[in-house]
């Protein structure tokens, strides 16, 4: 896949730039000029560039701190040493310590499989999300005296905004009309995967609190030491927003739709809480799926074959082919993927006759399931199959599992007729920039007074019977 950077040009109006041999360094000397930088809209088309030059990046430890502990065993406090490093893959960390934190982080019932280290490490094991894609691996642990991890982040050296669903095009572009360089920037995230949930990864300790401070500080250190233009912290929880905020962070906020479980006994009891309206156009819908001679499958772990894969394959790049031209996953992530998470993972197959025709993608956490791709058989259509497959599916196999939710990924608001409602995401963003900090967080606080309001007119025009919410 090919990844490109926005390279920029010398101009008479804009000042000299010196880029450094070997590294991502820029110095600008921006002249003064009646236009002032602003951001123009929320979407911008990303302009093409040639690939960055390569880059020569020390991994060093960073300064050790002592920090006060309280003993686990023992009413008795004693200074503890933290060592923060950085590591090129999470091949290098011990999954069981990486694990350790996520569960901690999250808590058992709250589980979320995208933070795990099977899912990351799939993505570096298949190819997916790597230096030739333009992520490349910057992971962030914590270490105690004795080798102990006590935290991990999630970090990446990015070379452009795709597969991020927090859309910053339109920042590289202004960056870039006023002589700076956007990329490289450092992405806290999921690849590839809009999924909610913490991005500091603490384990449970006393001193957590110090420690969420060091890894922060350490993140911080490391966007001044690659000389990059900022550092962002996608889709993170609400806690981590607002603590992000006193250390530097811009706040922005998105939006998803979820469906929530109301201790439903079946889907029709689901239904029932919907306007008549919906209600009959959901079952409207799904009696097209059997008029069809299509039949659903839900398989889980071991029942997912090889052949699944490759086939699901096929409909994921269908998918991409039509929709964004460039796949971001490989067909051995499927493959690594299904083999180290197993449960976890659950895969809605429709069948015409002995034939797979379509496909959707999800995972399994402590108390949610997540949808996450969907692809079907090229030139076909099959009416209401994509509603059956992403959304009531997943909704049935949640009533079942008295799962508390289902989320759906990003976009999409033909979602809410269907019974799933908007929520809030977060994400910080770090500007080693002054003066483009102060546009971008002016920016920000518009669109995070559109978000709200988007937000309060969906809830009380949702498809729901007054008084169920």
């Amino acid at each position: 896949m090919s990844m490109a950077m926005a390279v920029v040009r010398p101009s008479p109006l804009l000042g000299q730039l010196d880029f450094a041999i070997g590294g991502f360094s820029c110095r600008k000397d921006l002249r003064k000029t009646k236009q002032t930088p602003r951001i123009k809209a929320l979407f911008w088309e990303f302009k093409k560039a040639e690939k960055p030059p390569e880059t020569h990046l020390s991994i060093d430890n960073f300064t050790l701190t002592k920090i006060n502990a309280k003993d686990e065993s023992a009413d008795t406090e004693k200074a503890k040493t933290v060592t923060v490093s950085v590591v090129s893959s999470i091949l290098e960390v011990p999954s069981s310590g990486w694990d350790a934190c996520c569960l901690d982080a999250t808590g058992p019932e709250q589980f979320n499989p995208f933070l795990s280290h099977g899912f990351l490490s799939s993505l570096e094991e298949s190819g997916s999300a790597v230096k030739e894609t333009g992520w490349l691996p910057r992971h962030i642990v914590a270490r105690d005296e004795d080798n102990n991890i006590l935290g991990v982040i999630p970090l990446y050296l990015k070379s452009h905004s795709y597969g991020e669903y927090v859309f910053d095009h339109s920042w590289a572009d202004a960056y870039y009309r006023y002589g700076s360089r956007y990329y490289p920037k450092l992405q806290c995230c999921v690849p590839f995967t809009p999924v909610p949930g913490p991005r500091i990864l603490l384990r449970n300790t006393s001193y957590k609190d110090q420690v969420f401070d060091i890894l922060v500080s350490a993140m911080k250190e490391l966007a001044n030491k690659f000389q990059v233009s900022s550092l962002h912290i996608t889709f993170s929880t609400e806690n981590e927003w607002r603590a992000l905020k006193d250390k530097g962070f811009l706040q922005r906020t998105g939006m998803q739709y979820h469906w929530k479980n109301r201790n439903y006994k079946n889907f029709d009891d689901f239904l029932m809480d919907m306007k008549q309206s919906k209600r009959k156009n959901i079952r409207q819908e799904r009696k097209k799926i059997p008029a069809q001679n299509l039949k659903m499958k839900r398989l889980r772990g071991d029942e997912i074959k090889a052949k699944h894969w490759d086939t699901f394959y096929t409909f994921y790049r269908n998918t991409t082919d039509n929709k964004w031209g460039t796949p971001y996953l490989t067909r051995e992530f499927f493959h690594i993927m299904g083999s180290k998470m197993g449960d976890k993972v659950m895969l809605i197959v429709a069948e015409e006759g002995d034939e797979l025709v379509a496909g959707a993608l999800n995972l399994i956490g402590g108390d949610t399931i997540y949808g996450r791709l969907w692809g079907c058989l090229p030139r076909v259509y099959y009416p209401s199959l994509h509603f059956e497959a992403c959304y009531y599916q997943a909704i049935e196999a949640a009533i079942e599992l008295n799962l508390d939710k289902v989320e759906a990924g990003a976009q999409g608001e033909h979602k809410i007729q269907r019974g799933y409602l908007p929520v809030t995401t977060y994400s910080c963003h770090y500007l080693l920039d002054e003066g483009f900090r102060q546009v971008i967080g002016n920016f920000l606080s518009r669109e995070t007074d559109q978000v709200k309001l988007v937000s309060q007119l969906i809830a009380e025009s949702g498809p729901f019977k007054d008084g169920i919410l």
